[in-house]
Parts: structure tokens; C-alpha cells; sequence
């Protein structure tokens, strides 16, 4: 394979013959020379292709060269005689690989918007934004798998396909090969489901933490990382219908140990995209969220302070003039409420512990007082909540008395109760989702612009 444009800028002047591959990005011509700047989406920045149109003698490939065109350029680097750039390449040879005619290609050269974008996402990833998005992205994957993997954490595949709600929301999409147009129906005409596929309902997951749970009282230390699915009637620019969800298990640990290692989770990505992307994280600070880099700095030299939520509702109650929803005991926290905790009253990353049973989910452990439950939310300035997690309830018969109290059928979950028949440990986890993280990252406003297809209520484009 031929270098990689991000490794050509880096070379130093030779008289070696290279090959740059990429596409077009901007065309200058003047009466001797014509000047290509070709980009392969691995830099922000392209390479110069600077061909001397008397050695070349093919003006009509230079013609039909435009912006958008995939080239192949085969020439020697050589020191640049621009103020932009170090290097450029003197062509000696130009082949047009792919021509792009000019007057129906989406991309011109001006700054377009992120709604219309949106509407060529098939072509969205050659601009700067997206590259640099999509190489975030990228980045902040790879970074998960070390971390967990440097730790001994086993990475898990949970089924896409479920038949359980592991939140209980029932907000989920439906996996079904019945006809739709003639239904099968039981005598008292209901829906025949064993004549679906699975012979019951089924479902795309919306979190793959029961089924992690069944491997981590057997592996210890797992994680999932994969799609998850909510059908959820949002259209706000936090909410996906299809994304992507990091969710640790592990085994022989309580509530305290699990906000340690969600805290070091945390610095270590942010820490791997800063020394990774520096030149991504730059643009994003200057063109799309200023000093974006400094707040990630700042998070990771900052100790995250903890906080109970029944302290952090005391001191919400003293500033509830300025909330849109006003803050009492019992209440979930809205966004605006997280976002002040760590701006305004903590003036740090928080992690808020110990939530009333009513708002959480039914494997969330019991605390003694019977009215809290072992949970946590990791709150980041600019964002508020951007982990979640608890330690998972270990006994059998609190957790069924938990799923009669949430309106679930224990039956439906005999398999998730056997953990707590058979060997059971106290255990606990997170779940990062991962759209999120990206979006908290590069300071982007939308989450639809940082998954390369964003599914979401009447949108399945692409």
C-alpha cells in the first residue's frame, strides 16, 4: 500500500518516487503551473500536487480534472516555496481515476451546512468536519478496547436480538417475519406469536447489561460494545434511535469500586484522543466548540467529587429561582440541574450516588434504608450525565420484589435469576453511550452529525 497523505506531509525532501491517492479538494491554475490539493481523509490538511504543465504536456487531463475527482500522483517531495505548507510534491506523473462533473457535484468550495449535510450523508465525510468526527470516532473506539483489554476485561458479543427489556421502558422495536397484512390471531384474538420466527415476541436490544451480567459471574471482568436500539418518539439533538452503548460488568465489585473505574475510564479516553487527535481537537476548538481541548485537560487533572443526590437536591433547592424545573426529593434531574451541580456547586466532574428506587431500574441494589438504591450517574461539565450505572442487586428475593414493584413478570427473567441462585457475588457496572461521548469530545451540537448514518423518527435514509 502506498503512504497515507498524513504520512507524506510528514516526509522529509528526497528525490524518492512516491504516489499520493486521494481526492480533490481545490484546483489552481495558473499559465505554467496548475496546483491540486489532494486529500485522503487520513489529515485535516492536503497534500499540494504541484505539476508543471510543459513536463506534463496533457492539458486536457488537466481540463477534465475537478474538484472531487479521485487522482493518483506519482513525484518527489520537495520543500514548499507556499507559507501553508512544509512540503509539496512535484508530479511527474497524474492519473484521473475518477472524474466528478462540476455542475452536479454537492460539495463546492464554501462552507456548507450541517442540516444540509445531513442530506448528502453519503458525501458528508470528505469535508473537514466530518473526517475529523469520523477519526475522533475512531480514536475514542480503539481507546475503549485498550482500556478494558490492558485490564484483563473480556469484550463480550450480546445478542442484537432480545427477548427482555433490560430497562423496563418498553420502548423497544420489534423483531418479527409475521405478515403484517394478515396477522395471525389466537381464538381470543390476540397476536399468535408462536407463529412468529422466534415463537415469541422479540425485540432489538436496547442494552446487552442482563446478558453481560450472565458472563461477568463467570469471566469476572467483561464488557459489551456494540448497537442498541430505542424506539423513542425524540427528536432532539440528543437522541438517537439507533446507537452505540460501552457497557462494563464486574464481578466481586461494589458501587465504590465501579465509580473508581468509570472515573479512570473516563481520563483515559479523553487523555487518548488529546495525544491522538491533536490536530482533529484543534479544529474542533476553533470552529466548533472553543477550548474544547482545555476542558477535557481540566477533567482529567480534576478528582471527580461524589455526592449523594439526596445532598445534591439540598443544594439544588437553594438556586431552584433559576431552573426551568424546579428541584424537590424524588425528582429525576434534568440536564440543566447535572450541568450547574458540576459548573456551579461541585465546580468538578461529580458523581451523584444513591437515587430513590421509583426512578431507576429494578436491578439497580437496594440500600438499607429500603428508599435509595445503589446508583450512580458520572455528571461532566457542559453535559451533565454522560455515564450511568450501579451496583446490581444480588439477592434473589429483593430483586423479585423489585420486578413485581416495576410491574415486570419475574417468569420472563428466570434465566438473570438464576445468577442470583446460583453463586452469587455482588456485582456491578456502567453503560457509556457512545454517540455521547463522541458528541461531548469534538463539542458538536447535533448528535445525528457524529454516527455516519443517524437513524431517528422518520429517518432511515441511507
Amino acid at each position: 500500500m502506498n503512504d497515507r497523505i498524513s504520512t507524506l506531509l510528514k516526509r522529509e525532501p528526497s528525490s524518492e518516487i512516491l504516489t499520493a491517492e486521494g481526492w480533490v479538494r481545490t484546483k489552481r491554475e495558473s499559465k505554467n503551473v496548475c496546483f491540486l490539493e489532494l486529500n485522503d481523509g487520513s489529515t485535516l490538511k492536503g497534500l499540494q500536487i504541484v505539476i508543471d504543465k510543459e513536463a506534463l504536456d496533457d492539458q486536457e487531463l488537466l481540463d477534465s480534472i475537478t474538484t472531487g475527482s479521485s487522482v493518483i500522483a506519482t513525484g518527489t517531495i520537495v520543500a514548499s516555496q507556499g507559507q501553508s505548507q512544509a512540503v509539496e510534491m512535484s508530479a511527474s506523473s497524474l492519473t484521473l481515476v475518477g472524474a466528478c462533473p462540476p455542475e452536479s457535484y454537492p460539495l463546492q468550495k464554501k462552507r456548507h451546512s450541517l442540516e444540509y449535510l445531513r442530506e448528502i450523508a453519503h458525501l458528508r465525510a470528505r469535508t473537514n468536519t466530518f473526517g475529523a468526527v469520523t477519526r475522533v470516532r475512531n480514536t475514542l473506539s480503539w481507546a475503549i478496547h485498550q482500556f478494558f483489554q490492558q485490564r484483563g476485561f473480556v469484550w463480550v458479543h450480546t445478542p442484537i436480538i432480545s427477548a427482555s427489556d433490560a430497562e423496563g421502558a418498553g420502548q423497544m422495536f420489534q423483531v418479527t417475519t409475521l405478515d403484517l397484512a394478515n396477522v395471525p390471531k389466537t381464538g381470543e384474538g390476540q397476536v399468535d406469536w408462536h407463529e412468529d420466527f422466534f415463537g415469541r415476541q422479540a425485540f432489538l436490544t436496547v442494552s446487552g447489561q442482563l446478558e453481560g451480567e450472565t458472563y461477568a459471574t463467570a469471566l469476572k471482568n467483561i464488557y459489551t460494545f456494540g448497537p442498541t436500539f430505542r424506539a423513542e418518539n425524540s427528536n432532539t439533538k440528543r437522541h438517537l434511535s439507533e446507537f452505540w452503548m460501552v457497557e462494563p460488568e464486574m464481578a466481586f465489585c461494589t458501587l465504590e469500586g465501579n465509580m473508581a473505574i468509570a472515573e479512570e475510564f473516563l481520563k483515559y479516553l479523553f487523555t487518548s484522543v488529546l495525544e491522538h487527535c491533536t490536530e482533529d481537537m484543534a479544529f474542533f476548538s476553533s470552529f466548533v466548540e472553543a477550548g474544547m481541548s482545555d476542558t477535557l485537560g481540566r477533567i482529567i487533572e480534576s478528582p471527580f467529587v461524589h455526592l449523594t443526590y439526596t445532598d445534591a437536591v439540598k443544594e439544588l433547592e437553594k438556586y431552584n429561582d433559576r431552573f426551568e424545573y424546579p428541584v424537590s426529593w424524588g425528582i429525576d434531574l434534568q440536564s440543566e440541574h447535572e450541568k450547574f451541580i458540576t459548573e456551579t456547586i461541585a465546580k468538578s466532574p461529580t458523581i451523584v450516588t444513591d437515587y430513590p428506587k421509583e426512578i431507576k431500574a429494578f436491578y439497580m441494589k437496594l440500600n438499607d434504608d429500603g428508599r435509595t438504591v445503589r446508583g450512580m450517574d458520572v455528571l461532566v461539565p457542559r453535559l451533565g450525565e454522560i455515564i450511568g450505572g450501579s451496583e446490581r442487586e444480588s439477592d434473589y428475593d429483593t430483586l423479585v420484589t423489585r420486578m413485581g414493584q416495576m410491574g415486570l413478570d419475574p417468569a420472563d427473567y428466570w434465566w438473570y435469576l438464576d445468577l442470583r441462585r446460583f453463586g452469587t457475588v455482588p456485582h456491578a457496572g456502567f453503560g457509556l453511550g457512545f454517540e455521547r461521548l463522541v458528541q461531548y469530545v469534538t463539542g458538536m451540537a447535533n448528535i445525528r452529525d457524529v454516527i455516519p448514518y443517524p437513524r431517528a423518527p422518520r429517518l432511515a435514509d441511507f
